[in-house]
């Protein structure tokens, strides 16, 4: 089921964002945190704050270390495979399983970032920053 011309979320002080309604799953402890994902079409790739991975099971500095160069410099991301699922932000609705990904557990991160090469690229999206809605769909 796509999402269409879904509002942006208030985020209070006249700032608006396409947040989805995200549940993020270790896949080998089955442990699951439920949160918003932003929308970044500037992301590279998907990444979630270092925090959830205690609550998930993993063990933060064992996964893949890398360097990732962010707006605010550079930063050690850690990747771990994860699972996510995606709701419809309006009626909570199940609507994508995003399997067995990498995913950058970032320290500093406070939000989840739904990015190009994990998420993104795998559906259609419009953005109508004017309006403040967007639409995303499994082609």
């Amino acid at each position: 089921m796509p999402i269409k011309d879904c509002p942006f979320t208030d985020c209070g002080n006249n700032i608006y964002r396409p947040l989805l309604p995200i549940k993020v799953i270790n896949p080998h402890t089955g442990k699951g945190y439920r949160t918003f994902g932003l929308i970044d079409t500037g992301a590279d790739d998907c990444a979630v704050p270092a925090s959830y991975a205690r609550v998930l099971g993993h063990d933060l500095q064992a996964g893949q270390s890398k360097v990732i160069s962010t707006g605010n410099g550079e930063t050690l991301a850690y990747a771990h495979t994860t699972k996510f699922e995606v709701y419809h932000p309006e009626t909570g609705d199940p609507l994508y399983t995003i399997d067995e990904t990498p995913i950058d557990f970032m320290p500093n991160l406070h939000v989840m970032l739904l990015g190009v090469n994990s998420f993104l690229s795998r559906f259609v999206l419009i953005i109508d920053y004017p309006s403040k809605r967007f639409s995303i769909e499994y082609p």
